[in-house]
């Protein structure tokens, strides 16, 4: 299986950019979101993502918190799941250089799975492809990233978290997935 791998900041506050339009000779009106200061969720949630290069399915997990390497090995270990169970063995990941995936431990983590694979015999090897600096056109899910993010706003009311999570994955049609929170050390 080929995907593209990325993460990505869904904003419950900021507004995406979007084409609007309003009656003749009538003023368009832009609503500010501002957070409550009793609102207990996060002003945006961390996601992980990867789409699928043959089929453009999308396997997405939410973050308790923010990426970090341990996040992102989790992530790796559920694609992993979600890649076996439709019977591939290896994973080609295209992804861009972000600081937690070319960390020293998330490059341990995929060669010391990958040696469990090969010496087992059963799994799904990895195959990570960074993308050049700098280079998100090459990217093939950023584009889902800014139009789903477009596709899930509510212009006049602060969503919840669990509300955004829910549209998020109602957009791109997939489950959604317990969060992925980071470990204390």
């Amino acid at each position: 299986m080929v995907g593209y791998q990325d993460e990505v900041w869904w904003s419950r506050v900021s507004q995406p950019n979007l084409h609007s339009w309003s009656e003749q000779d009538e003023p368009l009106r832009l609503q500010e979101l501002n957070k409550n200061k009793d609102d207990p969720d996060p002003k945006a949630l961390a996601c992980y993502g990867m789409l699928e290069a043959g089929s453009g399915r999308m396997h997405l997990r939410f973050v308790s918190g923010r990426p970090v390497s341990q996040v992102t090995t989790d992530f790796l270990e559920w694609l992993c799941e979600q890649t076996q169970v439709q019977g591939k063995h290896v994973l080609v990941l295209i992804w861009d250089n972000a600081s937690w995936h070319v960390r020293k431990h998330v490059k341990t983590w995929i060669r010391e799975h990958n040696h469990t694979v090969l010496q087992e015999k059963q799994g799904v090897r990895i195959i990570p492809c960074w993308l050049p600096t700098k280079s998100p056109w090459l990217h093939k899910i950023e584009p889902k990233w800014a139009h789903g993010k477009r596709a899930i706003v509510e212009p006049a009311r602060l969503l919840t978290a669990q509300e955004l999570r829910q549209r998020v994955c109602g957009y791109f049609g997939c489950e959604q997935a317990e969060l992925l929170t980071q470990k204390a050390s």
